[in-house]
This record gives C-alpha cells, sequence and structure tokens, in this order.
C-alpha cells in the first residue's frame, strides 16, 4: 500500500500541496509528481552522474581506455574511478583529481592521464547533516540509509570531518585481462588514525549494477592530500555529510578493441561484491 503523503512530507509544505490541488483539481500526488518534474526539468548537467564506460568491462579486465582526466573534468568536479592499468583508485574533489597508489600515498595527475572506468558529477549537496557524535562504520552506513529519500535514485555523497580510524585499499598496476576479482584478493590494506579528511563517492541502485558500482562506493583523502584508498571501514568523530540527488546519467561506450569484441554476457554480480568489500 502506498503510504500517505502525511508520512514524508512536512506540513509547512503539505498544506500549500493541497491548496494546490483543490485549486487545479489535482490529486495531492499528481500535485507532487508535477512539482518534482518541474524541479527536475530546471536542473542542468550539475545533476548528471556520467560514467565512463560500464563497471562490466573493468570486471572482465578491460584495464585500459582512452577517456582522459581532461575528458572526466569536463564532466564533473567530484567523483571516484580509476586509472589505465588498474593503477591505484581516483578520487576527484573540488575539481582536482588525486591517484591513490598501492604505496598509499596520493598525488594529483594531469590531464593527460587515462582511465578505464570513472564515475563524477558536478557536486552540489542538496542537504548536509552535521553528526556530532563518534560513528561507528556500521553505524554509518546505517544513517546513510536514513538520509537517502529513495534507493531507487543515484546520490553523490561527501563526508567531511574527524576520523579516529580509516582503512582503506588500492590495487597495484596490472596487465589487461586479469579479472578485477583476482586482483583485489591481492590488494594492500593501510590504516590511518586520528586524520582530519574527505570521502567521495556514491550510493547506486542494484539494477544498475551492470555500469557502476551498486550501493555504497566511497574513497577516502586524507586532509593533507597525501594518502588515502578505497574506504573499508571507518571510525569517526565527528563529521558533515552533504548529499545530492542526481536523476540523470550519462554513460560512455569505449570505441577501443578490447571493448568492442568482449563478451559481457557472464553474471558477475558476486564478483563486483567480492572485489568492492
Amino acid at each position: 500500500m502506498a503510504q500517505s503523503l502525511d508520512s514524508f512530507i512536512p506540513a509547512k509544505l503539505l498544506e500549500p500541496l493541497r491548496l494546490r490541488a483543490r485549486a487545479t483539481g489535482l490529486s495531492e500526488q499528481e500535485c507532487l509528481q508535477q512539482a518534482l518534474r518541474q524541479y527536475l526539468q530546471r536542473q542542468d548537467g550539475h545533476h548528471t552522474l556520467f560514467v565512463s564506460a560500464p563497471v562490466n568491462a573493468l570486471l572482465e579486465g578491460i584495464y585500459q581506455e582512452d577517456t582522459t582526466i581532461g575528458d572526466i573534468r569536463e564532466k564533473g568536479d567530484f567523483g571516484l574511478g580509476t586509472f589505465n592499468d588498474l593503477d591505484g583508485e581516483m578520487l576527484v574533489v573540488d575539481g582536482v583529481v588525486y591517484q591513490l597508489r598501492s604505496d598509499g600515498r596520493a598525488y594529483a595527475v594531469d590531464d593527460g592521464t587515462r582511465t578505464p572506468f570513472a564515475c563524477v558529477t558536478f557536486f552540489a549537496p542538496d542537504s548536509s547533516e552535521v553528526i556530532d557524535r563518534p560513528l561507528g562504520h556500521a553505524e554509518l552506513i546505517e544513517l546513510l540509509d536514513r538520509m537517502v529519500p529513495s534507493r531507487n535514485m543515484v546520490y553523490a555523497i561527501r563526508i567531511d570531518g574527524e576520523f579516529e580510524y580509516v582503512r582503506t585499499r588500492s590495487v597495484p598496476r596490472q596487465e589487461s585481462y586479469r579479472p578485477l576479482v583476482e586482483v583485489t584478493r591481492e590488494q594492500p590494506t593501510f590504516e590511518l588514525r586520528d586524520q582530519p579528511g574527505v570521502m567521495t563517492g556514491f550510493w547506486t541502485p542494484e539494477f544498475m549494477s551492470s555500469l557502476a558500482v551498486p550501493g555504497y562506493h566511497l574513497h577516502f583523502l586524507d586532509g593533507a592530500r597525501s594518502s588515502g584508498g578505497h574506504l573499508l571501514e571507518s571510525r569517526s568523530r565527528r563529521i558533515t555529510i552533504g548529499l545530492q540527488h542526481i536523476p540523470r546519467l550519462e554513460v560512455g561506450l569505449p570505441v577501443t578493441l578490447d571493448y568492442l569484441t568482449a563478451d559481457f554476457t557472464r553474471k558477475v554480480d558476486e564478483d563486483l561484491e567480492e572485489a568492492e568489500h
């Protein structure tokens, strides 16, 4: 049974909605849908997620594509990904692209560097929340679950703050065609303690799993912009969470020979789950 609007629309918004319904002859639900459509239509590319290539290609070991970091920065100033030859994790924040290599260090990269997979948007949070108490990793995920209005939308997530403990990983440079799930079994992991830092990433619905990593996918960069990686675990002291809904998707389909001749019919859900967690 559909929920009543009273259960999730604040009273100060519900009354104008009811007035509009009476004035137009539409139902309250129809007025809400109309308002949402109008709002989304006013948004520009700043509410678009750009995925440079389907994540399935990465899972099958296609680690080289022609997309440059310059191409990526034209599509967004916030996000994550990796680099050609799977040479470390990518973190994009405030328009700067960092390479988090298998030595645990962070390096700024130039626009000529290439990537086989990246997800970016122009970050403009719709809401933010300050959490002034300690949070373990499971508590952080539970909090994000409560903040996400619908699990059928993409959200960009930025978390800034003070962290008691962070555990990350970064994959070492690889030759192509070795499946990602095998590579991540040998990934080096790193532990950071008592560090300020930032997490960037996304919530992606399960039905998009062939295009991007489903669920929460976050990368971490310390406050000195010197180390980080793919987030595995965290304990925070005080954080600010920014959340942006993203109603549009743009996907690049590479034209390299490897991609054009690859067979993507294999089910890779279990590989993706293992590789990311």
